[in-house]
């Protein structure tokens, strides 16, 4: 695989050291392109683009989601971001008889959000021992029979570790609950066959590792679930008749698709369906192996100039995030911005996020610039 011709794919490059997919993925060339030809297409074809070609660009996206879940068409839904997804699902729980949702403290807060509202559930948070990750162990001592759901991240976002969905659903099930997985961090890096891990529900979206930029994110509901699940907060794309334009009939769906919305935002959904594009192209397995070994690269850069990092020994269990700790990230963040070097950080930790488009060449300078503005502690 020739890594520097899709480096060139991506313009950023040009002026700066990127890596910060973890963040947002840089923009491509033909996903910018992708986002011209729908304003072209607006332009010269108006509210008709809608069943010439729009309708098929949807479900041609969800198409492309299933691949990399390992799931069907039907099983995916497209919303406007995750917390929207989130929530969809979240309307359609009964909580009266199981009112628990079993986290970790190291998820992303919108995965807790959700019912941080709704008086009706409680939240219990399992503790991680080393700020890294969370042993499937804990969530089984959490959960009950009162738990409704067990949520948690396949890849947690300010460390990199991976979790075991599989294992996360075998105690969601065991307890009569259902597993729900964000996989926001993991979606496009990692392999991922949602059937196999048999998990219930996933939300994951477009702007990371699916290249494709924001506004758009990705809802799985296992399809004999789906059936069974009626959300409470509805749109007319949720509906099954929705181009009768009937106000007073409304029938569900089938599959995923009644957790839909409203209008999709169709720039958006040119940018993911072209990301995807890139992303089975070169195929996950092949994004997961360069990764693993940029992250490695990076790792032993950074181990041996002395930092401290917060992301597991193994590489079997770390994704694509590295989080370096430190006493004042955010300085060091501005510091390597001014150098162009794109970065982020999390709490008390900065996060480099290599891709295959990334080298160990820009480790390397990454690693030296770091140490010039941010030297490690002693």
């Amino acid at each position: 695989m020739d890594w520097s011709a899709w480096r060139d794919e991506f313009p950023t490059f040009r002026t700066m050291t990127y890596l910060n997919t973890c963040s947002l993925a840089p923009l491509a060339s033909r996903v910018r392109a992708a986002q011209e030809r729908f304003l072209d297409e607006w332009e010269a074809l108006g509210a008709s683009a809608w069943y010439e070609l729009w309708v098929d660009a949807l479900d041609s996206l969800r198409g492309k989601v299933a691949r990399v879940l390992g799931a069907r068409r039907e099983e995916i839904a497209l919303a406007p971001s995750v917390s929207v997804a989130l929530s969809a699902v979240a309307s359609a729980l009964d909580y009266a008889e199981r009112l628990r949702v079993v986290l970790s403290d190291l998820e992303f807060p919108t995965l807790s959000y959700q019912w941080a509202v709704k008086p009706a559930a409680e939240r219990i948070f399992v503790p991680s021992t080393d700020g890294i990750r969370v042993s499937p162990n804990l969530f089984e001592s959490a959960a009950d029979d009162r738990t409704a759901l067990v949520a948690t991240s396949h890849v947690y976002y300010t460390s990199g570790a991976i979790q075991d969905i599989r294992a996360i659903a075998k105690v969601a099930h065991g307890h009569g609950a259902l597993a729900l997985i964000d996989a926001y961090q993991a979606t496009g890096q990692l392999p991922t066959d949602a059937h196999a891990a048999d998990i219930d529900v996933l939300v994951t979206g477009g702007l990371k590792w699916l290249l494709g930029g924001t506004g758009i994110a990705f809802l799985y509901v296992r399809g004999s679930l789906a059936e069974t699940l009626r959300p409470t907060i509805a749109g007319w794309f949720g509906n099954a008749r929705m181009f009768d334009f009937d106000p007073k009939v409304f029938e569900f769906h089938d599959g995923a698709r009644r957790f839909e919305l409203g209008t999709t935002a169709n720039a958006a959904v040119y940018a993911a369906n072209t990301g995807l594009d890139i992303v089975l192209e070169i195929g996950v397995d092949r994004l997961r192996k360069r990764t693993s070994e940029l992250v490695t690269d990076v790792i032993e850069r950074l181990s041996d100039a002395g930092y401290v990092l917060k992301t597991p020994d193994s590489p079997a269990e770390r994704a694509g995030i590295v989080a370096i700790q430190m006493r004042d990230p955010p300085q060091a963040v501005r510091a390597l911005a001014s150098k162009k070097f794109i970065v982020d950080y999390r709490h008390d930790r900065l996060r480099v996020s290599p891709y295959f488009y990334n080298s160990p060449d820009d480790n390397e300078r990454f690693v030296q610039a770091l140490r010039a503005v941010t030297p490690p502690v002693t």
